[in-house]
């Protein structure tokens, strides 16, 4: 972590308006892409957004240090998240391919020197992934979005989830199995 960021963190904390607006540009975009990943729509995940940064500035006086604060943001917003899905529960929803981070995600899974036909199945296939993910429990997709997608690392994602390091792999393990199960039988 830069110090930049550690002496926007201690303003913030001190009650800074103007750090506390810095540090939302710079982290929102973040957290917006891991809200938009667990949610599948702009409105939620804008919700999402909105909530996590109103709660950690209500909390702003436990906040310890700078990775404390991005481990607390990420905490906020995926807890807020999962308690949505599960308010919505029986609801699956898509992803939409139309998103600029589902955009560059195709783009790191479609190798460049394939053809328009390769391409085309590039594309059907994220979309089928995309499909199996957002049908996995809120815990499981939380930690495989987290993980394979925003590349998070296992201890982070125990600190952002409130669990054991066990538990993210393990979540991690049986959300794959479930991801390739499902594939397996639903071939696009």
């Amino acid at each position: 972590m830069n110090t930049e960021i550690e002496d926007l963190v201690r303003k913030f904390v001190d009650g800074d308006h103007a750090a506390f607006a810095e540090l939302v540009r710079r982290y929102e975009k973040k957290v917006y892409g891991v809200a938009y990943r667990m949610m599948g729509n702009h409105l939620d995940a804008d919700d999402v957004t909105q909530e996590a940064f109103i709660r950690i500035y209500k909390n702003r006086e436990s906040i310890k240090t700078a990775s404390f604060f991005s481990c607390l943001l990420m905490k906020i917003a995926t807890n807020f998240a999962i308690d949505l899905i599960r308010k919505k529960k029986n609801r699956f929803v898509a992803i939409d391919d139309d998103t600029t981070a589902s955009q560059a995600l195709k783009a790191q899974l479609i190798d460049k020197s394939l053809g328009p036909d390769e391409s085309m199945e590039s594309s059907e296939l994220m979309a089928h992934v995309k499909k199996a993910v957002d049908m996995l429990p809120p815990r499981q997709r939380t930690a495989i979005i987290l993980h394979d997608i925003e590349g998070f690392s296992k201890d982070e994602i125990a600190d952002i989830m409130e669990c054991p390091q066990a538990t993210v792999r393990s979540n991690l393990h049986i959300a794959r199995i479930k991801v390739k199960k499902w594939l397996t039988k639903n071939k696009p």
